[in-house]
């Protein structure tokens, strides 16, 4: 058995729950999740000021602080920090240790091969069109925009790092569950084709990849008795090597690891239960089972694995256009048909400039912001106070900021009592998804290893 921990969801996760997570009891890996789609655009565009930047620098930041304790309790991290520029967080890591006096302690693995965007037209020359899954559009009618192009790499890749030694492993774009299935194949000794095992370390991963959100934070059920929340502890995975593990915490953290929990987690973002595909395996979600193996223990077991496909799937951004969004607060009596008011009179304001958006939109925050009128129907004649929330969006940038000069006036020459003025809003470039897939064969990951 080993133990996995994870202290990071997302990058702008707590930034002691990963020192927490190594400090508190004994765990033999740390995996880190800091990557969303967005987040690569926004790497990408940092890396574009500065070369030496790209990298989720909260990771170095950590690694400093907890330094001493990794290399003293021998704990193994797996971190996909790497963003764009895995070379960069390498070199800041390694300073870290330097600054610690721990240079030559440890060795760091960087994995690369995920980031494509200087290949597209190379792929797009040989035929491999990155069409959008969604509405089979060529990448071509976009390729001018293109912000960032990312593979999502698998777990086999972090496994060579681990077996040439790495203590450290960084990587770009990956898939989240394989920052803890690559551990499990190399202590196991998993090998490709044992798809019921892959797919239990899978579900594994899946189940921590969020951090606390499958230890009882972001829970529906019981929220109101959760312990101690502002302590949360965050998720440990106990794997075995048949495939089935536990998920727990340390002892002493608040939040609670039970069967509801983590089968919230388990059904986020999956698609299709039966076939959730990944770069390793593919896993039916049907067949695992779920059980309460004591206070804050749940077992998960009988995961079945399909062979995994011969495709990548590939992370794209790109420009859209512009944005923009601007708030008032209209107080009692009457807030929200003051804020109603106050959105017509802004779009008549709008129509009389000339302005047009590809969408406009409106929100009346504490009156159906949330589920809009079809749901909460209308809101109570007495509401206290209502947020009017108006978002635009072209790809005319001139279009959007004249838009954000005409939401302020609304506190003197509009309807009575605002209370709040979000002043000018700041105009935002859009950064679009465009999901594809690309032959796994036309990609090739590299590894490296080296002391810090």
């Amino acid at each position: 058995m080993i133990r996995i921990a994870n202290g990071q969801g997302f990058w702008g996760d707590s930034l002691d729950a990963p020192l927490e997570q190594i400090r508190r009891g004994p765990i033999d890996y740390l995996t880190l999740d800091y990557l969303a789609e967005v987040t690569m655009s926004i790497l990408q565009k940092q890396r574009a000021r500065d070369p030496r930047a790209g990298y989720a620098r909260d990771f170095a930041a950590m690694i400093e602080q907890g330094a001493r304790d990794i290399v003293d309790r021998r704990v193994k991290v797996i971190a996909n920090a790497g963003g764009v520029n895995p070379a960069g967080c390498r070199d800041a890591v390694a300073a870290a240790f330097e600054r610690q006096n721990l240079k030559g302690r440890l060795k760091i693995g960087v994995v690369t091969g995920d980031d494509i965007l200087a290949r597209i037209d190379e792929f797009l020359e040989h035929g491999i069109f990155l069409k959008n899954l969604d509405t089979g559009e060529p990448l071509s009618s976009i390729r001018g925009n293109v912000q960032s192009a990312n593979v999502y790499l698998g777990a086999w890749p972090i496994a060579a790092a681990l077996r040439q030694g790495a203590d450290i492993v960084i990587t770009g774009r990956c898939a989240d569950a394989a920052l803890s299935l690559a551990p499990m194949i190399v202590e196991f000794g998993w090998q490709p084709g044992e798809w019921d095992k892959l797919a239990g370390g899978t579900i594994a991963g899946h189940a921590i990849e969020c951090g606390a959100q499958c230890t009882g934070g972001n829970c529906q059920v019981d929220w109101r008795t959760m312990q101690d929340f502002a302590a949360i502890g965050y998720p440990i995975v106990e794997a075995e090597p048949d495939g089935s593990a536990v998920v727990t915490k340390h002892k002493g953290t608040g939040g609670r690891v039970s069967v509801a929990g983590v089968t919230e987690q388990l059904v986020y973002e999956i698609g299709d239960p039966r076939a959730y595909i990944t770069p390793d395996c593919i896993v039916d979600f049907t067949t695992v089972q779920l059980r309460q193996d004591g206070p804050d223990r749940v077992r998960i077991s009988g995961a079945r694995g399909l062979p995994a496909t011969d495709m990548y799937k590939v992370s794209i951004s790109y420009a859209w256009g512009w944005k923009a969004t601007g708030c008032l607060a209209y107080a009692w009596p009457d807030a929200y048909e003051k804020a109603r008011l106050a959105d017509r009179i802004l779009r008549e304001r709008l129509s009389r400039i000339g302005l047009k958006f590809d969408s406009i939109h409106t929100e009346f925050v504490g009156a159906n912001a949330c589920h809009g009128p079809a749901l909460s129907g209308a809101p109570a004649a007495d509401i206290a106070e209502v947020l009017l929330r108006v978002g635009v969006r072209s790809h005319e940038k001139g279009d959007v900021e004249r838009f954000t000069k005409e939401i302020a006036p609304l506190a003197l020459n509009g309807p009575p009592v605002v209370t709040y003025v979000g002043g000018r809003p700041k105009v935002e470039e859009i950064v679009a998804y465009w999901p594809a897939l690309i032959p796994k064969k036309a990609i090739q990951a590299s590894v490296s290893v080296e002391e810090a």
